[in-house]
């Protein structure tokens, strides 16, 4: 009988950790593009592993004043609650009959339907989305469910910590501009009827710059002939684009009082390069380093060596009308002072200091594949191909922006670290007990006056 290993040869056997592959470029999908005569872009990349077919549609909606953001916001709960044939129950009955579902979603830019159905069945699917897209009633019953529903949850939303310093954010970072809230004001929402939604949908429900994505088992031939036969007829005119964004003005540390709380949430925001710019590579790059991913300065500081928060994070959202970093903790009230300055100086290591070559091959490896595996399905591929197109890019992104992260240097990143980070040049909320938390911030930074 063979003896066991001893505990000695076990514990001292060197671990071998074998070296990452280089990544292999995966192949660039054939996306075939036609603009129809009513302004509406069709996108179709045929993908035959299963018999799906994933439909993403985007139509732009920007608007201004929190009107239209109460209205876009009931428009897209009620889209599908009655079309000129068929009622709420009887559209989703005829939705599912197809193995397939179709959802909306609505944000400061476009409103959005997405969904799937069984490829044999698109010609029906499109045709269901028609019937929505050129004759939604709109029953006063379904809008005053929804609405009423939307105003509840709204409330319960705004109440929470995490969305109040959003908010707050939101609002020191884009000022005036319609960026500059997140969450309609369930008072304005309670207002809003039939008749407004109704005719908000006749006026920026349209083809004109809308794009309409499918990926799945259908050629582009006849997806290209189903979307024209079902939605050629829809019209419309050009809607407005964002407003320009306002620069970021930083000022005093904004505290938001919330008596009693036993946290702090802890964000902050500023200006941040768009994904086509040369430098989006290197700012992606140092975001990841930052605090991007579970491995990042961030987390390595303030959750794993300090404790004090679960889980830190920064990332870069992109809107049509320019981008954004965040930064956000939340900490135990009595350490709200130590988290910020731990904080600021990642912030000022980041901006002052290139990171080091293991720290760049590490969010390198991850940004490529976190974008490999974002559009490895079907589904997947729609939604990233939906946004990059709705951002003025191209499929070509899927195989440039892999080598543009592999061309980036460590000066590239230290470089683009040193605009994205610069304390200075962020705006800085705390949601917390300002009773509790003042004095200890004060000795830091200014703070705005009660």
């Amino acid at each position: 009988m063979t003896s066991p290993a001893s505990p000695t040869t076990a514990s001292t056997a060197e671990v071998v950790i074998p070296a990452v592959r280089p990544s292999e470029p995966a192949r660039l999908p054939v996306v075939a593009d036609r603009m129809l005569d009513n302004g509406l872009r069709v996108l179709v990349v045929e993908r035959s592993s299963v018999p799906l077919v994933e439909v993403r549609l985007r139509i732009p909606f920007a608007g201004h004043g929190v009107e239209h953001q109460a209205r876009a916001e009931v428009l897209a709960e009620t889209l599908f609650t009655g079309s000129t044939r068929f009622d709420r129950t009887r559209l989703a009955i005829e939705v599912q009959r197809l193995g397939g579902a179709l959802s909306t979603g609505v944000d400061n830019d476009r409103l959005t339907v997405g969904g799937s159905a069984l490829a044999s069945n698109l010609e029906p699917l499109l045709q269901i989305l028609a019937e929505v897209l050129l004759g939604a009633t709109y029953p006063p019953d379904e809008v005053a469910g929804e609405r009423d529903r939307i105003v509840e949850d709204t409330a319960v939303a705004r109440s929470q910590p995490a969305v109040i310093a959003r908010e707050a954010l939101l609002a020191r970072v884009f000022g005036d501009h319609p960026y500059a809230t997140g969450i309609p004001d369930p008072d304005v929402v309670a207002a809003v009827g039939a008749d407004d939604v109704r005719a908000l949908h006749a006026r920026r429900v349209s083809p004109v710059g809308a794009i309409l994505t499918l990926v799945g088992d259908v050629t582009a031939e006849r997806a290209f002939t189903a979307v024209n036969a079902a939605l050629g007829a829809w019209a419309g005119e050009a809607s407005q684009r964002a407003a320009a964004l306002p620069a970021v003005s930083p000022g005093p540390v904004l505290i938001v009082d919330r008596p009693g709380a036993v946290q702090t949430n802890i964000r902050l925001g500023g200006a941040a390069l768009d994904r086509r710019a040369l430098g989006a590579p290197a700012q992606r790059l140092a975001n990841t380093i930052f605090g991007g991913y579970f491995s990042s300065r961030l987390v390595d500081n303030i959750r794993e060596d300090k404790g004090y928060t679960y889980s830190p994070r920064s990332s870069i959202d992109h809107y049509q009308a320019g981008s954004r970093l965040t930064i956000a903790a939340d900490v135990a009230t009595e350490v709200t002072g130590p988290a910020l300055l731990e904080i600021w100086y990642e912030l000022g290591r980041m901006a002052l200091l290139a990171p080091s070559q293991q720290e760049l091959d590490a969010a390198r490896q991850y940004a490529v594949g976190t974008l490999a595996l974002g559009s490895a399905t079907a589904a997947g591929l729609a939604s990233t191909l939906s946004a990059l197109a709705s951002a003025g890019i191209g499929v070509e992104y899927l195989r440039d922006h892999p080598r543009a992260l592999a061309d980036v240097s460590l000066a590239d990143v230290q470089a683009a670290a040193s605009d994205l980070f610069a304390p200075t040049c962020l705006v800085t909320v705390l949601v917390g007990d300002r009773q509790k938390i003042a004095r200890a911030v004060e000795d830091l930074l200014q703070v705005t006056p009660d």
